[in-house]
Parts: structure tokens; C-alpha cells; sequence
């Protein structure tokens, strides 16, 4: 057992907090910018230097703002009672699904206004997008929250100083991003080995990620609601997420599994 007393916050200067949450964002957002510089470098996106800056930027806002309207349906009474709690990224708190409707939004918006490809916009932003997210898990580890389920076992974590009871559990932010660090590890494979059809790197992206959510909420401690209440809203909408990434990926790119193999 291991007793949880890391510090949320890197930095304190007076009023100012640098916290390893926000840390996760903001490496996350220099981590696409590179990735989409060196894509158009490859010339595989067609934007300049600095419309890659924009692209980032509304990325981000669509990250963000998606994130937080999702967090209304998990936590109403904290959000709807108090509007500005909206404001306060750095305490933890976005939704994956939400970020993930709202990034769609963005890239969907910029795409069609630059006239790009967006099911390869889609292929390209999916390979750093799943490493961010896994930093992000790692970040809601600092914080101490999204707690795992009860577990005994020899890596159970403590999360008394935190609000999660005089209880070992699950490790779940962790096992969440492991998850996403093989599944970047399987993009980053992908997106370097062939060219394949636009649209097979961002749906592998969701199918796996989906599926490995699905799994992982089994291990974390959230009220469960739907199907004789055995699973979340969260494993429900990952469930979406595989059905609708797998059909796709069955019906349209059987050829682009072949050249994995090659």
C-alpha cells in the first residue's frame, strides 16, 4: 500500500499556482504544434507556420470549452449551482468525451475553412492528442482524485489526504494512462509506416481508446447507472465509440490492414 501525498501544485508565487494539470495541457499543446509542424514539413498538411499556431489555438478552445460543458452532466450540482466554477481548469475536472466532441467541432470548423483533407486532419492530430491524454491521467494521479475501486492488492493506493477515504484502491488514473501510452505507441507506428486511407489512423484512434476506457472503468470508483447498473455513462459512450469505429473500420479499410503486414 502506498499512502497518496503528492502535491498537486509544481510552483506557488503568491496568488499564482503552476500545477502539474495544467502543466499536462500545455505540453500537450506544444506537443501537437510540433507534430503538426513536422506533418507539414512532410508535406501532409498543407498550412502554413503560422496557420499552424491558429489551428492549435482553436484546437485547444475546443479541448477546453468541450471538456466543460460535458463535466455538467457528471457534476450538475457543482457547475450548474456555481458558473464559475466553469473557470477553474487547473483543479482538474474535463471530460473526455466532451474534449473529444468539442476537438471534432474544431477541426471539423478549420478544416472546411482551409479547404483540407479532414478525415487525414483527423489522422494526423490523433497521434498527439493520445499522449496528452495519457499525460493528463498522470496529472489527475497528482491531484489525487478519480479514485480507483477498493483493492487490497501490493500497488493499491491510499487516498485519504484527498478525499477518497482511509481505503487502499486502484490506481485507475494510472492504468488509463498506461492504456493511452500503448495506443500512442500503436498510432505513432501507424502514422510512420505507410501511407494509409484517410480516416484509418483516427479511427483506430477510437476504437482502441474507446475500448480501453470501457475496460479501465471497471477499476474506477464511479456511480453506474445504465444496463441492471453494471456500467457508467462513461463506458457507455465508449461502447458508442467501438461500435461506430469498428463498423467503419470493417466496412471501409479492410485493404489497410494488409499493409500493416507488409
Amino acid at each position: 500500500m502506498w499512502i497518496h501525498t503528492l502535491n498537486p501544485v509544481l510552483l506557488s508565487l503568491g496568488p499564482l499556482e503552476i500545477r502539474w494539470y495544467g502543466i499536462s495541457y500545455v505540453l500537450g499543446f506544444f506537443l501537437t504544434i510540433w507534430w503538426m509542424q513536422y506533418m507539414r514539413k512532410k508535406g501532409e498538411l498543407n498550412l502554413s507556420k503560422d496557420e499552424v499556431w491558429d489551428f492549435g489555438f482553436w484546437i485547444l478552445v475546443g479541448v477546453i470549452v468541450g471538456s466543460r460543458l460535458f463535466e455538467v452532466f457528471w457534476e450538475p450540482a457543482l457547475y450548474l449551482t456555481n458558473p464559475l466554477n466553469f473557470l477553474y481548469i487547473w483543479k482538474g475536472g474535463m471530460s473526455f468525451h466532451g474534449g473529444f466532441v468539442g476537438t471534432l467541432v474544431a477541426v471539423y470548423w478549420y478544416s472546411r475553412k482551409k479547404h483540407l483533407n479532414i478525415a487525414k486532419v483527423f489522422d494526423i492530430l490523433a497521434v498527439p492528442t493520445i499522449f496528452a491524454l495519457g499525460l493528463g491521467r498522470i496529472a489527475n494521479f497528482f491531484n489525487g482524485e478519480l479514485w480507483g475501486r477498493p483493492f487490497n492488492g501490493n500497488w493499491c493506493v491510499n487516498f485519504k489526504n484527498t478525499g477518497g477515504g482511509d481505503v487502499c484502491r486502484h490506481p485507475s488514473t494510472l492504468y488509463a494512462a498506461g492504456k493511452r501510452f500503448l495506443v500512442f505507441g500503436w498510432l505513432l507506428f501507424l502514422a510512420l509506416k505507410n501511407k494509409f486511407k484517410p480516416g484509418f489512423i483516427a479511427l483506430n484512434f477510437v476504437f482502441w481508446e474507446g475500448l480501453g476506457r470501457f475496460i479501465v472503468d471497471f477499476y474506477r470508483d464511479e456511480k453506474v447507472f445504465y444496463l441492471a447498473n453494471t456500467f457508467t455513462m462513461g463506458q457507455i459512450l465508449s461502447a458508442i465509440m467501438v461500435v461506430v469505429a469498428g463498423w467503419i473500420l470493417l466496412k471501409h479499410y479492410n485493404a489497410e490492414w494488409k499493409k500493416i503486414l507488409k
